[in-house]
């Protein structure tokens, strides 16, 4: 009786943690295939990459034989310490067990009894012998019922571009640009000005963001008009002591 399959879950957020950090420091961890991954379900692979799980659900490239296809974390689990020295062993007590005995021949294939001796001639003649053959019916296994096949390993797609992030960012009364696809910066922060920065804002249809910016336009607004204000009252006051000057002269 085969023995029940104990439910393996896939990836959790700590263990997709710890196989980035790995990544990081340069280790492929080892990972087996569940039930969900179809017919390689129990081999084990080696994680190669982490993509972003925003533009796809299977981000978690794995190199299985000379292939590196992608999956989701349920189709996969952390392996166990030793998994691959098994399933290498399996493999060779397979190759290794001497291959299975013919089952005997069926009725009408035994080899034919051979005759009895002669009786020996005497007066009184001996009784008949008769000379019983058992023959035994070896029945051939039925075949085994085709088992119905799991869904087929998956196809690799193809791996499209890193996503594009672009932030546009106000802080210290500037508005600043960057930009970045995946993990590679493209543009560093860089300022511009706060008329490019409203026309960016307006094509965000987002009530609360148009708000903040308003309330940030207001603010640089005042703080301008009270700048504007004290320059023209001191150059009010180098007018008047230029024009004591031209009066004297």
């Amino acid at each position: 009786m085969a023995a029940a399959r104990t439910a393996v879950r896939g990836l959790s957020t700590d263990e997709l943690s710890s196989i980035r950090d790995s990544l990081a420091a340069g280790r492929k961890p080892k990972v087996v295939f569940t039930a969900s991954a179809g017919q390689i379900e129990g081999q084990t692979g080696q994680v190669v990459e982490l993509t972003d799980p925003d533009v796809s659900d299977e981000f978690v490239v794995v190199r299985f034989g000379r292939d590196e296809l992608p999956f989701s974390p349920t189709d996969l689990a952390v392996a166990p310490r030793g998994a691959g020295r098994a399933a290498a062993a399996k493999s060779t007590a397979a190759k290794a067990a001497p291959p299975a005995e013919e089952p005997p021949p069926g009725p009408g294939l035994l080899p034919p009894a051979a005759p009895a001796p002669a009786p020996a001639k005497s007066a009184v003649p001996a009784p008949r012998e008769e000379t019983k053959v058992t023959t035994s019916t070896v029945e051939e296994p039925a075949e085994a019922a085709p088992r119905p096949a799991k869904r087929a390993a998956k196809t690799a797609k193809p791996k499209g571009p890193a996503g594009l992030t672009v932030t546009l960012a106000y802080a210290d009364g500037e508005w600043t640009v960057a930009a970045a696809q995946g993990s590679k910066s493209l543009a560093k922060p860089y300022v511009i000005r706060p008329a490019e920065a409203l026309k960016m804002v307006a094509l965000v249809d987002v009530p609360g963001v148009h708000e903040a910016v308003e309330q940030i336009m207001a603010s640089e607004r005042a703080e301008a008009e009270s700048q504007a204000e004290k320059l023209r009252a001191e150059l009010a006051e180098i007018e008047a002591r230029l024009a004591e000057l031209r009066d004297v002269g």
